[in-house]
């Protein structure tokens, strides 16, 4: 099951997409309650998103984005029925991806 839910509308000749990433984006800072122990950075570092192959968008994130991020932005030149496929890549490794098609 992927981390990513997508969704990607073509209005006009923009695309909006929107996408949900389920991910804990742990800064390295807090505390388990439990523990007491540090919980390690574990965060999303980059984000890229792909329009028939092609990238349109590229995000370099760090330890202050919000655990489950929500990501939004709109460009030109889709087409109804185009493969829009977004993935992430965290910094211990990690990397999900997920495709959705233009409606």
């Amino acid at each position: 099951m992927s981390s990513i839910k997508i969704r990607a509308t073509l209005e006009g000749d923009v695309t909006t997409v929107k996408a949900l990433i389920k991910h804990p984006m742990d800064t390295g800072l807090s505390k388990d309650k439990k523990t007491g122990k540090v919980i390690p950075a574990k965060f999303i570092q980059e984000v890229n998103c792909d329009h028939n192959g092609t990238n349109v968008m590229n995000a370099l994130w760090g330890p202050a984005i919000s655990k489950n991020p929500y990501l939004s932005f709109k460009f030109k030149g889709a087409k109804k029925g185009d493969t829009l496929k977004i993935s992430w890549v965290d910094n211990k490794g990690e990397s999900d991806s997920a495709e959705t098609q233009v409606s």
